[in-house]
């Protein structure tokens, strides 16, 4: 967006100018402010339950008129954010997303320092492993394994998860202030098919810290497990945290002990090349 300059009329004083550029000043970075945080809400729309959309189930969902969100669309489409299903005439997103992400993928260090103790957890489980990173409110993943199993858990990378439940989300967590953990349960950032007891939940996170792994047995969805485990830097600060997901069939709740500890001593090996302390 370009800046627009006006010159002061002749007839008004200093503080009076001065007082109506602060307004303008202000007025448009709101107006600057709202325009983007409008665009964010349209990319966000698409899905992996829904990659293809159009602009009025895209208006619906972001509570914009479906001029706004067609002027949005147009301008994405130029960036090659999101391209048109010519047969359609829907928007799915644009591999001018992976220009922007790129460089924050490759940025991370420990993504890339990952990479072969994944491939060979996966290898040694026969399961699909994932790095996941935290955003303030939900796991991220940032890197995949697949299983190559037929029957396997797969997720998109970018996925966020923010289940109070899931191995990941217990990981880090666990790692977080008792303050920090009840904010995200007062202001409900966290999902539970029930309202959560703060302290019961502030106790497992505490257990999960102590033994060095999260299990969550088919407490989110009823065919799958996972297990994690926390990545440590030279700090000792959590930067990340090993999944490992399987169909809830191959883990009979006897062996899950087992695969946490393998899970474990992968993200032990991980933290030592990021360099953490013993």
């Amino acid at each position: 967006m370009g800046t627009t300059s006006t010159t002061p009329d002749a007839g008004r004083t200093g503080s009076e100018t001065a007082s109506g550029d602060a307004v303008a000043e202000t007025g448009g970075g709101a107006r600057g402010a709202s325009v983007i945080v409008n665009v964010l809400q349209v990319i966000r729309c698409f899905t992996v339950e829904e990659p293809v959309l159009g602009v009025t189930e895209i208006a619906a969902q972001v509570g914009l008129h479906k001029s706004s969100v067609s002027r949005i669309l147009a301008t994405l489409e130029q960036e090659k954010v999101v391209e048109r299903d010519e047969a359609s005439r829907k928007y799915r997103l644009g591999l001018g997303l992976i220009a922007v992400a790129g460089p924050l993928l490759a940025g991370l260090d420990v993504r890339r320092i990952a990479m072969d103790d994944l491939r060979e957890l996966s290898e040694t489980t026969g399961e699909t492993t994932a790095l996941n990173i935290w955003d303030g409110s939900a796991a991220v993943t940032v890197e995949q394994v697949p299983s190559r199993r037929q029957v396997k858990h797969t997720s998109v990378l970018g996925s966020r998860y923010a289940t109070g439940l899931s191995a990941s989300v217990q990981v880090h967590l666990s790692h977080e202030s008792p303050e920090g953990v009840r904010q995200l349960l007062e202001d409900e950032a966290l999902q539970f098919d029930s309202p959560p007891d703060a302290d019961a939940y502030l106790e497992r996170l505490a257990e999960v810290r102590r033994r060095g792994y999260a299990v969550n047995y088919c407490e989110t969805f009823e065919d799958e497990v996972g297990v994690a485990a926390p990545v440590f830097d030279h700090r000792g600060h959590v930067v990340a945290c090993v999944l490992v997901a399987a169909p809830f069939y191959r883990v009979p709740e006897a062996s899950v002990a087992a695969l946490a500890s393998t899970c474990r001593n992968t993200a032990r090996s991980i933290s030592v090349r990021m360099g953490a302390p013993a």
